[in-house]
C-alpha cells in the first residue's frame, strides 16, 4: 500500500501528534515549537506534511517556500522549497515513508534544498540530491544538498 502524504492541519490534534516525535526523537527535530508558533500566528497554509498509519501520524517533514531573492544555492537564483526536519517514528522506519515524503516534495516541481544530517547522506543521494560545495559563511555548519526538477536543469 502506497503511503499517502497529507498537508497537516495547524491545530491542537496535530500538536498532540507532534509530542510523540518530541518523545521519540531528537528535540531539534520535534517541530513542536514551530507548530505552536504557527497556531498563535493563525497561519492559514501549513508548512507541515505527514503520513498517517492507522490514524496515527508516523512520519512528517516541513517544506518552507523560499523566494529567489533569498536564494544562495542555485544559479540562476530560483524560488525553492526548504525541506526541514524529516522524521519517521521508531517502528515505522524502513517502510519507505521518508522516501515518500521526499518524493512528494519533488512533485511540487520546484528545486528543493535540505540540510543533511549525519548518516542520511546515502538516503538523499539515492533520491537524486547533490551536495553543495560547502561555504563556511553561507552554510555555518550546515550540510546543504539540493535537488532540481528536470524543467530547471
Amino acid at each position: 500500500m502506497e503511503a499517502k502524504v497529507e498537508r497537516l492541519k495547524i491545530n491542537y490534534k496535530t500538536l498532540e501528534e507532534f509530542k510523540k516525535f518530541l518523545e521519540n526523537g531528537l528535540e531539534e527535530l520535534s517541530m513542536y515549537e514551530e507548530l505552536q508558533q504557527n497556531m498563535i500566528e493563525d497561519q492559514m497554509e501549513s508548512p507541515f506534511y505527514g503520513i498517517y498509519k492507522d490514524g496515527k501520524l508516523v512520519a512528517r517533514m516541513s517544506l518552507y517556500p523560499i523566494p529567489s531573492a533569498y536564494d544562495r544555492y542555485f544559479t540562476p537564483p530560483q524560488d525553492y522549497l526548504e525541506l526541514f526536519k524529516l522524521e519517521v517514528l521508531p517502528g515505522y522506519k524502513g517502510q519507505g515513508l521518508g522516501r515518500a515524503l521526499v518524493e512528494y516534495a519533488k512533485t511540487l516541481k520546484k528545486p528543493v534544498k535540505t540540510n543533511v544530517r549525519h548518516g542520511a547522506h546515502d538516503f538523499f543521494l539515492k533520491l537524486d540530491f547533490k551536495p553543495v560545495k560547502y561555504d563556511p559563511v553561507r552554510d555555518r555548519g550546515e550540510n546543504p544538498y539540493v535537488w532540481l526538477p528536470s524543467e530547471v536543469h
